[in-house]
């Protein structure tokens, strides 16, 4: 973790306006956000993607365009250019804020020649079983990144870096992978599907050595143009996990400092994430993903959630070291690719679980913060308009809560089906207790020990306006009303 306390915050989501340069925006902001708590961002992609200022960085097509050079139809990327991006890191450093770059290293799309390759046919649904033999096909896997002439890299991609596509110019089938002559699926990934390697685009082959060192060469030249301080990485179950430890030591090294790595390994199951931790040598974090599933299943069960369970099967619970906590991110926000919204009423509960405990490295998300308003289709081919209200005013409370008093030993009253609480003791520089209660349901009351004894405590969420006042044994009675949460401090 990169430090006591740390917050996270993932400073964007999948429709931000193009209008807006978000580069510029977190200038303008960097100052604010370090003063409400925020000491990490994780930044979008900042290279070219495939569909210019409109791609929202995963249709990776070339990591060495900033937004410096004339490829997908504009400079810029949808968030900015090369120095405003440069620029804000800069102004984010300055305000002691590090920054962690979201990085592909999965896939190539936008590629801007065809080749005719041999390729065998596969199921989207099944990499196991061929649905035919061994044809040419003719796919756009041949990147010569003619706008960028060389600069910072000559590496050119051809089909032979690549292990597998999913188009063919001549037969044009949808829901078919061709895997490349002489080919074959990554080792030690997702086994969904058969084998979960292929996931887009021209998928990286990481049994290459040459893709191996030209991945390795970006991240020096990416850590050395932005000073960043760590690395997102989208998408690792579909890359071999043995690359990935090789990989981080470069990049350390090269570095010459500690960069914080976490992973996107989207898989609801704890048992799998430790597999996949070990499996890195530990060198990684990932994100709780079974914490997000337990938080958007409570927000659907309209207080019939047994809240003694919410944070059972979590890897918040089980490795809370490794643990990046979130509510909602920009893969599972309304009308997405694994859309699992929590929803409104309960998400202030969810960040206090995130931010006002020990374990875990919380990630708050821009549209929760922010607030977001967009339109899109759904899996039905509707249009839909979604509207995500701003939580700023209550997690700037939690941050200030999770900087002054989120301190010490932990003591947890886990045991009541809607009413859930938590008390931190504080230490010897924070030496002022805090007591956490939410329900899911009705108003509710705990008793719970603070070890403050005849001390007054007010509710810093200002939910519940009367104080209340520990015992002499240092017990105090805490409310919370129904569906909400109450943070109690030390007046």
């Amino acid at each position: 973790m990169s430090q006591v306390n740390g917050v996270i915050m993932q400073y964007f989501h999948w429709y931000i306006d193009p209008d807006l340069i978000l580069w510029k925006d977190v200038n303008q902001k960097a100052q604010e956000l370090a003063e409400a708590g925020i000491t990490a961002l994780w930044l979008p992609p900042a290279y070219k993607g495939m569909a210019g200022t409109y791609d929202v960085g995963y249709s990776v097509y070339d990591m060495y365009d900033l937004g410096e050079f004339e490829q997908g139809g504009t400079v810029r990327t949808k968030y900015g250019d090369r120095q405003q991006y440069l620029d804000a890191i800069q102004t984010l450093h300055g305000n002691g804020i590090q920054v962690y770059g979201d990085t592909v290293l999965n896939h190539r799309m936008g590629g801007e020649s065809t080749e005719v390759v041999k390729a065998t046919p596969f199921s989207q649904e099944d990499r196991i079983h061929p649905k035919g033999g061994m044809r040419e096909i003719e796919t756009y896997s041949h990147f010569s990144f003619p706008g960028r002439q060389g600069k910072y890299s000559d590496f050119k991609w051809h089909w032979w870096h690549f292990d597998a596509v999913d188009w063919d110019t001549r037969s044009q089938e949808h829901n078919t992978i061709y895997l490349f002559e002489g080919k074959q699926f990554d080792d030690y990934v997702a086994l969904e599907n058969g084998n979960f390697a292929y996931l887009m685009g021209c998928d990286l082959d990481y049994q290459n050595p040459e893709v191996r060192e030209e991945v390795t060469r970006w991240g020096k030249w990416y850590l050395d143009t932005t000073n960043a301080d760590g690395f997102r990485l989208d998408a690792i179950k579909h890359i071999s996990a043995w690359f990935f430890p090789q990989w981080i030591d470069e990049m350390e090294r090269h570095a010459g400092k500690d960069l914080f790595v976490v992973g996107e390994y989207w898989f609801n199951d704890t048992n799998t994430l430790h597999w996949y931790v070990d499996s890195v040598q530990g060198k990684m974090s990932v994100f709780d993903v079974p914490l997000h599933y337990n938080f958007h299943y409570a927000s659907k069960s309209g207080g019939n959630y047994d809240m003694r369970n919410i944070l059972r099967g979590t890897f918040m619970e089980q490795r809370p070291t490794h643990a990046v906590t979130f509510v909602e991110n920009h893969d599972s926000q309304p009308l997405q690719a694994l859309e699992a919204p929590v929803e409104p009423w309960f998400k202030p509960l969810a960040y206090a679980l995130i931010l006002l405990r020990r374990e875990g490295y919380p990630c708050i998300f821009y549209a929760d913060y922010y607030g977001a308003e967009y339109e899109d289709y759904g899996r039905d081919g509707n249009r839909y308009p979604i509207f995500l209200p701003s939580h700023r005013w209550l997690i700037d409370k939690f941050l200030t809560a999770r900087h002054k008093y989120a301190y010490g030993d932990q003591y947890d009253y886990f045991d009541h089906f809607n009413t859930i609480g938590w008390t931190r003791l504080g230490d010897e520089e924070h030496p002022q207790a805090m007591a956490v209660i939410m329900s899911d349901g009705s108003a509710g009351s705990k008793w719970m020990e603070v070890g403050k004894p005849n001390t007054k405590f007010y509710d810093l969420t200002e939910h519940i306006s009367e104080p209340t006042y520990s015992n002499a044994s240092g017990w105090a009675e805490f409310r919370c009303n129904g569906g909400s949460v109450s943070v109690w401090v030390e007046a």
